[in-house]
């Protein structure tokens, strides 16, 4: 048997050239046959598709590189649901940018290749882990750069702002309740609204904290006056508020000023859930929504959703470095206490995570490529898209507009319908693969959710989303 190649060395380039080559092709085809947003048919018929093309899976004798590869990777494609395509709108779950996309696949395997006149042997890096420095010099040092750009521009008037790379939202939710738990000597009591995403619930649960404070939201933001209330049943107890910047079902944005007022006032820790509106921070005209945001203790970012990188791209930051001093650790044989002090950067205490990839490269790539014009541009172009979307539907006569956007989420629903008929609605563009719309309950309806993360996608392609709700809206 031959051994495989492998990706780095001298001849990585060359092994990976081909490889690369049958995944571009079967990514081409596989979108192709699906012909739309997702696989129509429904669970079933995806599943046999998926089965058909790996079976079997752990055979006696293997098939080779490219017999695994192309069936595979279309197989996958056919059976996704593509964030690109404009009527695949129901999550936040953006379609990554090409140069996003491209930085990653280079993040895994970074090869540098000379060409003449001044030929040299190539050299590559293969799979940088950010444990240590001797794993990822480059990598750990454009991290920093990363981070400290990005919590600069959440704390533009901090003196040692900090932030650190996540998995996403939920790591970066529970990271901040890890840190202010790790703060007080008697067990902290976390105060979040209805509208809170439900990382911090259970993040609450993981950290054996007590049962979360669950503050109603009947408007679908978190009441400053509520929140008094509840603070004052607290005296005496430490205690950590979330508030959101953008929720998951609506993007309803939470008074964040008067809600730092509150927590001043009874001595409470904010933390600011803005995995889904931290990027308003970008754009010169929407950023004053996020008007607060620097007055939280911690904030979570994720730019995966309006920041068009692919997964992962969460970002926990802080008003000061120093709030992350509870993730100290040391392993001797990553970060011993000489190394550090001889001026090694120490990684163990910039995440719970060992084995970590260099996230931070794809997104520092993004950053420099843009510019906050050019990010600023793009989450307005979706915001804006929101409103046109919005006001479709407020001129519909068949549909129900649930309000105005405060992001880029709309919620609507068939007007004479009811929450039966909403649901057996998406279900069955699903199921014909014609359209990805999500569900959000609010005022004691189910609605139909529109995210529109996509800049591509343009007013006719919402006429098109109408249409098909309207056509297949039970009469």
């Amino acid at each position: 048997m031959n051994t495989p190649p492998l990706a780095g060395g001298t001849a990585g380039p060359d092994a990976l050239a081909p490889l690369l080559a049958a995944v571009l092709d079967a990514l081409r085809t596989g979108a192709l046959d699906r012909g739309g947003p997702l696989p129509a048919g429904g669970p079933t018929t995806t599943a046999r598709r998926v089965h058909t093309a790996a079976h079997p899976l752990l055979p006696d004798h293997g098939t080779g590189p490219e017999a695994a590869l192309g069936p595979l990777v279309h197989a996958l494609t056919r059976g996704a649901a593509d964030p690109a395509d404009p009527l695949c709108a129901a999550h936040l779950h953006a379609p990554p940018l090409a140069l996003a996309a491209a930085a990653d696949l280079a993040a895994s395997v970074l090869n540098e290749l000379t060409r003449p006149p001044h030929p040299r042997p190539p050299s590559s890096v293969l799979n940088p882990s950010l444990d240590s420095w001797d794993q990822a010099p480059a990598a750990s040092a454009l991290e920093a750069e990363l981070t400290r750009t990005l919590a600069r521009e959440t704390y533009p008037a901090a003196d040692h702002p900090d932030a650190l790379l996540t998995t996403g939202g939920t790591e970066a939710n529970q990271l901040a309740l890890l840190l202010a738990r790790e703060r007080h000597p008697t067990p902290l009591h976390v105060v979040h609204g209805a509208n809170a995403h439900h990382s911090l619930p259970r993040a609450a649960w993981l950290l054996g904290l007590p049962a979360t404070h669950t503050v109603p939201t009947p408007t679908g933001t978190l009441d400053p006056e509520a929140l008094h209330h509840t603070l004052a049943s607290l005296t005496g107890h430490p205690v950590l508020v979330t508030a959101t910047a953008g929720t998951t079902d609506s993007g309803a944005i939470d008074p964040l000023p008067a809600l730092a007022d509150v927590c001043a006032a009874h001595s409470a820790d904010l933390h600011v859930d803005a995995a889904y509106g931290g990027p308003l921070l970008f754009s010169e005209r929407r950023r004053h929504a996020l008007h607060g945001l620097d007055r939280a203790h911690s904030v979570t970012l994720d730019l995966h959703k309006l920041g068009w990188q692919p997964v992962a791209a969460g970002i926990l930051a802080v008003h000061r470095t120093s709030r992350l001093d509870p993730l100290q650790h040391t392993a001797d044989y990553l970060n011993s206490h000489d190394d550090t002090e001889a001026g090694l950067p120490d990684l163990l205490g910039r995440s719970l995570r060992t084995t970590r990839r260099p996230d931070a490269f794809k997104m520092a790539v993004t950053l420099r490529a843009l510019g906050r014009d050019g990010l600023g541009a793009l989450v307005d172009q979706v915001c804006d898209l929101a409103d046109t979307l919005a006001e479709k539907i407020h001129h519909h006569p068949a549909l129900t507009l649930h309000a105005r956007p405060a992001l880029s989420t709309v919620l609507f629903r068939p007007a004479d319908a009811d929450d039966e008929q909403v649901a057996a609605v998406r279900r069955t563009l699903l199921d014909d693969g014609h359209a990805v719309l999500g569900r959000a309950h609010a005022q004691g309806r189910l609605w139909l959710k529109a995210t529109l993360l996509n800049p591509h996608t343009q007013p006719g392609d919402l006429d098109r989303m109408l249409k098909l709700v309207e056509g297949h809206t039970p009469r």
